[in-house]
């Protein structure tokens, strides 16, 4: 009988009353929904770490200009800027994250973690912290079932889709799963990779989905770059014993009544926010004017 993941604490207490490692809880969990041999799973695991891995190399080496003309290959740009801010780690940091979210919003091959719009955020994460700390691929695996651990509370508790919480549920729950994942790799205790999840969420918090043009594009990819630095930052507090104060899974439910409480135009609806702007606006029409265009055409007899 595995554990069903309905809070964090009771995550804890099933795993110390059976002395498994978090991840260990997950793996058996993942073995008895699907069926499958253990070894399956982390066979799965190893093709998923590997597609993340294609979509941040494809996204800084192959062109990434969207069919909206809003994605211009921004990850390039900033993997290549000769002036690091912080320095040259956080620049990768921050353009692996971009450019695996540029492949998504270009029709690229990715792993939604939890969901396409905030599919950066891991590969871009796991990526820059295997190459710091020269992890092997069963750590950043381990990090994986973490991250999906996470996940699997957080769409009990709230929810991972931006039409249902905006976009707190998707980058907000990419960036949560991706600290604990940093923290577990980097021998956090089940505290701390708690306390990393909670920080993070608390930095999350109220953040709405608001696409230009409907188009998971604007704001959604430089939301990839910012929610995978806020997942370090809250890696690095949580990893220095800081406690989140409020519990994680408090911090979870608050998502979820900021997600139902929220106006349906900040979730998904591009009605609101960013989308509504007036720039925002007549990018809106200039797409819907390209796909009438488009549509005309294939209408045309041969």
């Amino acid at each position: 009988m595995s554990f069903l993941f309905e809070s964090f604490k009771g995550w804890k207490a099933y795993c110390e009353s059976n002395h498994l490692n978090l991840y260990e809880s997950v793996l058996q969990y993942e073995v008895s929904q699907k069926g499958v041999t253990e070894e399956e799973i982390w066979l799965g695991l190893a093709k998923a770490f590997e597609v993340m891995k294609e979509a941040v190399d494809s996204g800084l080496s192959e062109d990434m200009t969207s069919k909206s003309g809003m994605i211009n290959n921004g990850a390039k740009k900033v993997y290549n800027f000769p002036v690091a801010v912080l320095s040259k780690e956080f620049q990768k940091l921050i353009s692996r994250a971009l450019a695996a979210k540029e492949v998504n919003s270009c029709m690229g091959r990715v792993v939604a973690a939890p969901t396409a719009g905030a599919s950066g955020i891991l590969p871009g994460a796991l990526y820059t912290l295997q190459e710091i700390h020269s992890l092997n691929d069963r750590e950043i695996l381990e990090g994986l079932l973490i991250g999906a651990g996470i996940a699997l509370i957080i769409e009990q508790k709230a929810s991972l889709a931006g039409a249902v919480g905006g976009c707190q549920a998707e980058t907000g729950s990419a960036a949560a799963m991706a600290s604990g994942a940093i923290v577990h790799c980097l021998g956090g205790s089940v505290d701390q990779v708690f306390n990393a999840v909670a920080i993070t969420i608390q930095c999350m918090l109220g953040l709405v989905c608001d696409p230009v043009a409907g188009l998971v594009e604007i704001p959604c990819v430089v939301r990839n770059a910012s929610a995978v630095a806020i997942a370090n930052s809250s890696a690095q507090i949580a990893l220095a014993g800081v406690n989140a104060v409020i519990p994680v899974d408090e911090c979870i439910e608050a998502m979820g009544e900021i997600g139902s409480s929220m106006e349906s135009r900040y979730k998904e609806t591009a009605m609101g926010g960013l989308a509504a702007t007036l720039t925002g606006q007549e990018i809106s029409k200039r797409v819907l004017i390209q796909d009438i265009e488009i549509l005309s055409d294939e209408d045309l007899p041969e």
